[in-house]
């Protein structure tokens, strides 16, 4: 049975070539030919159609507000969530490695597949099928975004949680960089020293992976 046919209905539109569907879901852990190229173009059509929905939608807001509300749906939070929703984990193929490690159940994984499958139906079929799998799946999302909710980032976040607690801002720090101009992955320590707690948080620019490094320093704050 063919794996990729439920997602005909998720996604609102069928490929031709099942090869480049497949490709989407590949992880570079997997094959020489996988979806990070599918998922730079993604990316930059997801981008483009959400501030394109946000600026019909919503004719009276400044481009502040409209920059927060784009950036609370495109974010790899709210990317992993959709890809968690349509079971997107079950079709991602992984080396052994990325397997072992629970891969498939990685949020940063996750949300380069969708925007991986973004990117292979514009490739495929042109900005107009993009621009309707992007509404199908982000839809809801939409209808309840409200532009006069304040909507913090992760590094504003942990910033407040320390302050109430009269303890000193933290450290953020590049630890390394890999891969190529157009494809680099960041590497961000983020340190509170009195607390003696560090995480490393991941991105594609150095103010992603210093969000992704803050969120889960507040995650294991609040957990211990």
């Amino acid at each position: 049975m063919n794996p990729y046919i439920r997602l005909d209905k998720v996604l609102g539109y069928t490929f031709e070539d099942e090869a480049l569907l497949e490709q989407a879901f590949t992880h570079r852990s997997a094959a020489k030919i996988h979806n990070e190229r599918l998922e730079f173009l993604g990316d930059a059509v997801l981008g483009m159609v959400v501030a394109d929905l946000l600026y019909q939608q919503f004719p009276e807001q400044p481009e502040g507000k409209l920059t927060r509300m784009r950036s609370s749906l495109v974010k790899g939070d709210t990317l992993a969530l959709i890809a968690k929703e349509h079971d997107f984990g079950a079709l991602l193929k992984l080396g052994s490695g990325e397997m072992k490690s629970g891969g498939h159940r990685r949020s940063s994984t996750l949300a380069d597949a969708v925007e991986a499958v973004i990117g292979a139906i514009f490739l495929e079929a042109g900005i107009d099928a993009a621009k309707d799998t992007i509404i199908k799946l982000f839809a809801s999302r939409i209808e309840k975004l409200d532009p006069h909710r304040q909507i913090k980032d992760n590094k504003t976040q942990l910033q407040e949680f320390l302050q109430s607690r009269q303890l000193p801002l933290p450290n953020y720090e590049v630890v390394s960089i890999s891969g190529k101009d157009h494809a680099q992955t960041f590497e961000v320590d983020c340190t509170v020293e009195p607390l003696n707690t560090s995480q490393i948080g991941k991105g594609k620019s150095r103010r992603q992976a210093e969000q992704n490094a803050a969120k889960q320093t507040l995650e294991k704050l609040l957990n211990e």
